[in-house]
């Protein structure tokens, strides 16, 4: 597979909101399921999350997520109100789409590949549970969005 990431399957669309169930029953109704539990990000000692270079121990949202599909998912995020690619957008943009993701393979080599084409990581962890890690890359300016990759180990 050639293109920077290596891959171009996309497994989910992250939206941000300012309420979680509010919008969570909106997308139950319309896909026809039952709203999903909501998780938080998870504790920093687990985490480790570094926004723009630097540990953010307080950055955290409340997620649901809805399964659209074979390996594809919808996800529903609502930031805490501290420093984080989640809280910056719902600042500067309001509500509404915020990344799309891909699994890859190479988490350092990704991120290189992406800052040597202009679009650097903000924000940088591993999953709430410690079972792998993700990256946002800010490819706004070429791309319209954040671009999240995502590693499981």
């Amino acid at each position: 597979m050639s293109g920077l990431l290596g891959t171009n399957i996309v497994t989910q669309v992250g939206i941000i909101v300012r309420d979680i169930e509010v919008t969570k029953r909106k997308y139950a109704a319309l896909l026809g399921v039952e709203p999903p539990a909501c998780v938080d990000g998870g504790l920093y000692e687990v985490t480790g999350t570094q926004y723009r270079g630097e540990p953010a121990p307080y950055a955290n949202c409340l997620m649901a997520f809805f399964d659209a599909g074979p390996n594809m998912q919808i996800e529903l995020i609502q930031p805490n109100g501290e420093k984080s690619t989640w809280q910056d957008h719902l600042d500067q943009h309001g509500e509404g789409v915020h990344h799309i993701a891909f699994k890859i393979q190479d988490m350092d080599g990704t991120i290189r590949t992406l800052e040597t084409a202009g679009m650097p990581c903000t924000q940088r962890g591993r999953y709430n549970d410690g079972s792998g890690e993700y990256a946002y890359i800010d490819a706004t300016g070429d791309l319209k969005c954040f671009i999240e990759l995502l590693h499981s180990f």
